[in-house]
């Protein structure tokens, strides 16, 4: 099994996103039960919130529920446990460096690097902007399955 771990920020906006998103096409591409898809935080702001309301409208309106998930903190021990460790923007990685003391195998990247472009998935909780956020996020994943499933 492959597994996938998702970061942002808080584990309300981005990454709750990328988790419901990835899942969703994994299972359309029929190989689901291949793979781990979760999410996390770098911070300790959101912990325990439910995923932030125009995100979960975002996912119904694909018909994904949400509802179960909770925002938890990313923990050093992660990295060990995760395959793909997906950061949402730059201070993402910088914490999970710093978490991880470094990515000594090469697990830590941004979400975009998979669609060949290095730049962040701006956070929608300053920019008000979701549905930016999604189309950078299902181009993202659309990429990483083409990786994955390519590996």
């Amino acid at each position: 099994m492959t597994r996938l771990l998702f970061i942002c920020h808080g584990n309300i906006c981005r990454s709750p996103l990328a988790e419901y998103i990835m899942r969703s096409k994994l299972e359309a591409a029929g190989v689901a039960d291949r793979f781990e898809v979760v999410s996390a935080a770098t911070s300790m702001e959101e912990i325990g919130n439910p995923v932030y309301p125009p995100v979960r409208r975002l996912l119904a309106t694909r018909g994904i529920d949400c509802s179960e998930k909770k925002a938890r903190r990313v923990l050093a021990a992660d990295y060990d446990r995760y395959d793909f460790i997906i950061g949402m923007d730059m201070a993402n990685i910088r914490n999970l460096n710093r978490l991880f003391d470094g990515d000594p195998k090469g697990k830590v990247k941004l979400l975009m690097e998979y669609a060949g472009e290095h730049c962040d998935v701006a956070d929608p909780w300053y920019t008000r902007d979701f549905d930016t956020a999604l189309r950078d996020i299902e181009r993202g994943c659309d990429a990483l399955l083409t990786h994955l499933l390519h590996r």
